[in-house]
């Protein structure tokens, strides 16, 4: 079996990760029996600079074409001018749109030992923490219109709008519905329904839906007071659904959980099918860190884990996938950390960078003979 992953690395760290969850993924295919066909785009930051344009359309017609794409980091502050016309995030706008990513998936786990060393949350309200923040991806205050600066007589204005169709807030909803009968069947919808309208349609929307999974639990909360369960209470989630503005900060918020930005993986999906799963793009929670971009101190956990995640939603190979996430966590077992993870007391021969814990997880995947035993 051959699949074909479109590979954008992005800026700062981004090129790093992808190079060492692609060298997981090429040897997952050894174990598995299956193989990839890569190809290469430059997009983001690194566009502008070589094509003046943060994506061109022939690259995202490939990534069109391809079974998935694996993303690492797009921007940094040498593309940060508010006022440039153009951005390397407008890439991500013109994925998401362009290819109809509409639901972004953001699981987050504890590891037992990482978290209660390295996540700012007292242990204790760690233990169980498994919750799937589901963000609707191409709608809301992002892409709404008009978005822009004025001048007037009384000085400059600023407007951005916040916009949401039935159907847009519909589908999300769905899906989020869907995935929480494969885990423990509670979706919490999170809204601003006591001041906005677009999140008092969001819950009239929820609560139609609702109808079709008499077996989900369904709660409703505030955004606000999320946010503050969020680090109260963070073992009591399932399944979150939200807009896409504030499943962008609450996603952010959850990961401190983790332990580290570098740790948590994400899938973006829309509805349509492959020959082998759902199309999606897959990336690393984390930004393009160009503060150390180059130095090999980049964590891949986020992205080989998204990696995983593509083998599972788009690939169609779950062995694979459970074989990768099983590989991450018994390398942090065995005491392997990056940088950003280490702390006193750690064994620092297993300390290493971006190529290191790569090698690490690779040394734990099965190799194909035991598979076929």
């Amino acid at each position: 079996m051959k699949y074909r992953v479109a590979a954008i690395p992005g800026d700062g760290v981004g090129p790093e990760v992808v190079a060492a969850a692609r060298r997981v993924l090429d040897g997952a295919g050894i174990a598995f029996g299956f193989s990839i066909d890569w190809t290469e785009h430059l997009v983001g930051g690194i566009a502008i600079d070589t094509y003046g344009v943060p994506i061109r359309d022939d690259d995202l017609a490939a990534c069109a074409a391809a079974d998935a794409i694996l993303l690492g980091a797009v921007g940094g502050p040498k593309w940060s001018d508010p006022s440039a016309k153009v951005r390397p995030e407008q890439a991500l706008f013109a994925l998401r749109s362009g290819l109809e990513l509409f639901a972004n998936l953001r699981p987050v786990t504890v590891h037992p030992v990482v978290g209660a060393s390295a996540a700012p949350v007292r242990p204790e309200l760690l233990a169980g923490v498994d919750l799937l923040i589901v963000r609707e991806l191409t709608s809301g205050l992002y892409f709404g219109r008009p978005s822009e600066e004025r001048d007037t007589p009384d000085g400059r204005v600023a407007v951005d709008t916040l916009w949401y169709t039935e159907a847009e807030i519909r589908r999300v909803v769905r899906l989020a519905f869907e995935l929480a009968r494969g885990r423990r069947k509670r979706v919490m919808s999170v809204d601003k329904a006591n001041v906005l309208a677009t999140s008092r349609l969001w819950r009239k929307v929820v609560e139609e839906v609702r109808g079709d999974y008499p077996d989900v639990e369904v709660t409703h909360q505030l955004v606000d007071s999320c946010a503050m369960l969020l680090v109260k209470q963070p073992a009591s989630f399932d399944v979150l659904v939200t807009e896409n503005l504030f499943g962008d900060i609450l996603s952010d918020e959850a990961s401190v959980l983790a332990g580290s930005l570098g740790l948590l993986p994400s899938a973006s999906l829309g509805e349509r099918r492959t020959a082998h799963g759902t199309f999606g793009l897959y990336e690393p929670i984390h930004g393009s860190a160009p503060d150390i971009a180059g130095q090999d101190r980049a964590n891949p956990i986020g992205t080989i884990l998204s990696a995983a995640m593509m083998l599972r939603w788009s690939l169609g190979q779950s062995d694979a996938a459970d074989a990768v996430e099983a590989a991450v966590n018994r390398a942090l077992d065995d005491g392997w950390r990056t940088g950003d993870l280490a702390r006193d007391g750690d064994d620092p021969a297993r300390v290493v960078g971006t190529t290191g814990f790569a090698d690490a997880v690779l040394g734990r995947l099965p190799v194909r003979a035991e598979v076929r035993a």
